[in-house]
């Protein structure tokens, strides 16, 4: 019977060490580029190009290797096996989304002094782990004549946190369950606090679509 207990090896004693290092060294690099659903499906389809790929949509394809994009948010990759499909095929799965915060559809007000982005998390994030720490926007926009614009604003050299409490202000705080530190309610960036000149009302949230209505229009 023990022939039948599945094994488990550690993969450092089965493959070479210079290809665990040249796999993970491009995993870090795609993972590093690609942080939604929409991107990792256009850096996979340049990928998958490189490699001989070709968009099975695409008039007169005849190919062994062919893949297929849905709403640019998912991919599906065929390669063609030397026996018949009837004999059997094998499928590996994988999902593109990840938990993350996202923006609500009316997101910017001002509060405080302060203008904020209000948010939703989806999947399931440990709330506390989001707070002060660097955050950036990511996705795309289609604006009023229909055209598609990606925005990072990373590029842009603009940056966001989620406000805490001071260590010496949160004592009560630090007292509570993991889950209940930071309400899902209270999980909103702070995006500005420097006032738009000559307004008389919202200063601040005006200033920063100002801001944005200069770098996306």
């Amino acid at each position: 019977m023990e022939g039948l207990n599945y094994k488990e090896k550690n993969v450092w004693e089965v493959y070479k060490e210079k290809e665990i290092e040249e796999i993970s060294k491009d995993y870090v690099l795609f993972m590093s580029r690609v942080k939604t659903e929409r991107e990792f499906v256009k850096e996979a389809e340049k990928l998958l190009k490189q490699k001989g790929f070709s968009n099975i949509d695409e008039k007169g394809v005849q190919s062994d290797k062919l893949y297929r994009k849905f709403k640019e948010k998912s991919i599906i990759i065929f390669l063609k096996g030397k026996r018949g499909i009837e004999e059997g095929f094998n499928l590996i799965t994988a999902h593109l989304d990840s938990p993350r915060i996202d923006l609500k559809q009316k997101p910017l007000y001002e509060e405080g002094k302060l203008a904020f982005f209000e948010t939703h998390y989806y999947g399931g994030i440990k709330k506390y782990q989001w707070a002060t720490i660097p955050l950036v926007l990511r996705g795309v926009i289609v604006k009023e004549d229909g055209s598609i614009l990606e925005i990072n604003t990373e590029n842009d050299g603009y940056f966001f946190t989620i406000p805490d409490l001071l260590p010496h202000l949160g004592r009560k705080q630090m007292e509570k369950k993991a889950k209940e530190v930071i309400p899902g309610e209270n999980l909103n960036l702070l995006v500005g606090s420097k006032p738009l000149k000559d307004e008389k009302e919202e200063k601040i949230k005006k200033n920063i679509l100002n801001i944005l209505n200069e770098l996306y229009g």
